[in-house]
């Protein structure tokens, strides 16, 4: 278990990644915490290996209520270093329900007319940035 030195430095470092690196006018992004028992049944992984992250540091966490709280991006980058938990990831937990969640009619997929297209900058001389940024052949 971190000692309350390391456990202040980690969540002053949380609290300056997520909120001083932000604009005024921007709020905050939602934070999405599970249990321990919660992330090892979504990445298929036994409950120690995510208490092995959680000791090695390689995720974030909070402690509510006696309860470890484990932020889900965190574990989400932490799976992607590991290959190992990548493959329980898709064989074992939430990844093997994808296959089934993709929409296979057409009469329910998103219509691609709706969807609004994304304009391609060409290289059209009049839509072209000042001269100061592009040389001008001769």
């Amino acid at each position: 278990m971190p000692t309350l030195d390391k456990r202040r430095k980690m969540c002053y470092f949380v609290y300056t990644s997520l909120y001083k690196s932000m604009d005024k006018d921007q709020k905050p992004k939602e934070l999405i915490r599970v249990s321990i028992s919660e992330a090892a049944r979504l990445f298929g992984v036994n409950a120690q290996t995510i208490r092995r992250a959680i000791a090695a540091q390689e995720v974030t966490y909070v402690i509510v209520a006696g309860r470890y709280k484990v932020n889900f991006e965190s574990l989400v980058k932490w799976s992607q270093h590991h290959t190992t938990v990548q493959n329980k990831l898709a064989n074992r937990g939430i990844g093997q329900f994808v296959e089934k969640w993709k929409i296979k009619n057409p009469l329910f997929s998103p219509n691609p007319k709706s969807i609004p297209a994304q304009s391609q900058p060409d290289d059209d001389p009049d839509t072209l940035p000042p001269s100061s940024t592009y040389l001008k052949p001769d």
